[in-house]
């Protein structure tokens, strides 16, 4: 019995899921960053400085996985982390100087990544695409309530 066989839709989810992944982390290497930070990166030069579990959310990730991130980001000298002035249990997390260098470079990245992942997809292809994982998203949205 294969995973193919048994569940075909979650088998060829997980290896589109991987092989994207894949080339995503070989495109972001070039940049020095891991995959999933380019998103933290994102969010500060597209919204500016903000608290670190606001990141959590805009990135759709989990708390530990971006204090990692944020943790090596910052040791990139790409973010800092400065107490809340209204909040002392949170950290505002901000992009630096230096982070502007790659925006980019980050931004190209994603157009090729785009670029690869659609493919020879016509237009109406791509649209039905983006259609069939809004459902399945929602599909398993309400799965895990």
């Amino acid at each position: 019995m294969s995973a193919a066989a048994v569940g075909p839709l979650s088998h060829a989810i997980f290896r589109v899921a991987r092989l994207h992944k894949s080339i995503a982390g070989r495109l972001l290497r070039e940049l020095g960053l891991h995959p999933g930070q380019e998103l933290v990166l994102m969010a500060l030069w597209t919204d500016g400085p903000q608290r670190q579990v606001d990141l959590v959310e805009k990135t759709d990730t989990d708390a530990p996985s971006m204090a990692r991130s944020i943790a090596r980001l910052e040791k990139a000298g790409l973010v800092e982390r400065h107490p809340s002035p209204t909040d002392g249990r949170a950290l505002i997390v901000s992009a630096t100087q230096a982070s502007l260098a790659l925006r980019a470079k980050v931004g190209d990245a994603w157009t090729e990544l785009e670029r690869l992942t659609a493919g020879t997809l016509s237009a109406e292809q791509r649209e039905a695409a983006l259609a069939a994982l809004a459902l399945l998203e929602e599909a398993l949205s309400r799965a895990e309530r």
